[in-house]
């Protein structure tokens, strides 16, 4: 699980409980978790088509610091699927689980279309990429490292 955003739970969070409130904590992990697929394939026209039952494991109250924690668990031919977690950032607690987000590569015109990735990409992998298509392009001729390719999706009733 990479834990990439964190927050700090002010009183315009919270529910009348004096608790974080559930609809904001949700607004947050969209929000990660879109922007975790975008960076993952490539692209800024990705939407939300799933999310499974959210767990809420326990609460943050005023001044705690939570982190959001998002790893992909499955590449299908135009989606990808993430898993999220949010923890108490001093403590470790658990605060919410989603099992299952599926984010939906679109084209141009808003339709889904092939991203061509099958693992996760990390940072570092992502600036080795950047630096090997700068010094390719500074070399006339040189080849850029294949992309792995993508077998179909055999999942029943995957909707990719």
């Amino acid at each position: 699980m990479n834990f990439h955003t964190r927050k700090w739970v002010k009183p315009e969070d919270l529910n009348p409980n004096g608790t974080l409130f559930g609809g904001s904590l949700l607004r947050w992990i969209d929000e990660e978790a879109a922007i975790y697929a975008i960076c993952q394939l490539d692209n800024q026209r990705v939407v939300t088509k799933f999310m499974s039952e959210i767990n809420f494991v326990s609460s943050a109250r005023q001044g705690d610091i939570i982190e959001l924690g998002m790893t992909a668990t499955h590449f299908g031919t135009t989606s990808i699927t993430l898993r999220a977690e949010v923890r108490n950032k001093i403590t470790r607690k658990s605060i919410l689980t989603v099992e299952k987000m599926v984010f939906v590569n679109l084209d141009e015109n808003g339709n889904p279309a092939p991203h061509g990735r099958c693992r996760i990409r990390y940072a570092d992998e992502a600036f080795e990429r950047y630096s090997e298509k700068l010094r390719a392009m500074q070399q006339p001729g040189a080849l850029l490292a294949s992309e792995c390719t993508h077998d179909i999706d055999q999942e029943a009733g995957a909707a990719h």
